[in-house]
């Protein structure tokens, strides 16, 4: 079943168990005692991933003074970012969950897929070490880094999904809902144009949740 996922990647694994936990959610590990879930995977992973954007940046920008390093960093080292390149890759297809988490969406939700992302980075460096984690992170997310190195920290998917629309045509509105206790809310917005739901995306605040709907909708475009 993971093999499709795998070739998406660009690397088979050898330790078939690392795969497996990677993709393994803590409520599915809930329901299945012997199961690993991600979490050890994705610490590591979040610093494997650093590490390597850190290095192409380093390299590649050398003009580039040290803040707008870190800003270009951000930009691709993040949830957005990251959940995007889990959709792109179907993770949340072999994701395990436990039936909780399944009817709640969390094949989708972006805070798990990001997640799932930096432990399968994690899972990739013990697999085959960090040479090939380096290679495989940038083959997935070069293009990003060169896309955001134009404008580090101003990435502002709302205004370029206007200027895209508005050469279209139609009206476009976003539709916006929240869930959960006044010091936690999770937003979730939609963008529709016409009849058409574009994109939808979550976030911890209202303009966080429309730009990742903006960044889908772009991708759909």
């Amino acid at each position: 079943m993971t093999g499709s996922l795998e070739e998406a990647i660009g690397h088979r694994f050898d330790d078939r168990a690392l795969l497996a936990a990677a993709l393994t959610h803590r409520s599915y590990a809930g329901d299945d005692p012997d199961a690993d879930d991600y979490e050890r995977l994705e610490f590591l992973g979040d610093a494997v991933l650093q590490l390597a954007i850190t290095d192409r940046i380093f390299a590649d920008y050398d003009e580039m003074p040290e803040g707008q390093l870190a800003k270009l960093r951000a930009t691709v080292v993040n949830e957005d970012t990251l959940s995007a390149l889990a959709t792109r890759l179907g993770v949340g297809a072999h994701l395990r969950l436990g039936k909780g988490e399944e009817v709640t969406g969390g094949r989708e939700k972006p805070s798990i897929l990001a997640d799932v992302m930096e432990a399968l980075f994690g899972a990739l460096y013990l697999d085959a070490g960090y040479r090939k984690a380096r290679e495989v992170i940038l083959e997935l997310l070069g293009a990003d880094v060169d896309a955001r190195s134009r404008a580090p920290g101003v990435e502002d998917f709302k205004t370029r999904l206007q200027e895209a629309l508005a050469r279209a045509g139609g009206r476009w509105e976003y539709r916006v809902t929240d869930e959960g206790p006044d010091h936690d809310k999770v937003f979730t917005a939609e963008v529709w144009l016409e009849d058409q739901r574009l994109g939808w995306g979550t976030g911890g605040s209202k303009k966080a949740a429309e730009q990742a709907a903006a960044r889908q909708a772009l991708d759909a475009l």
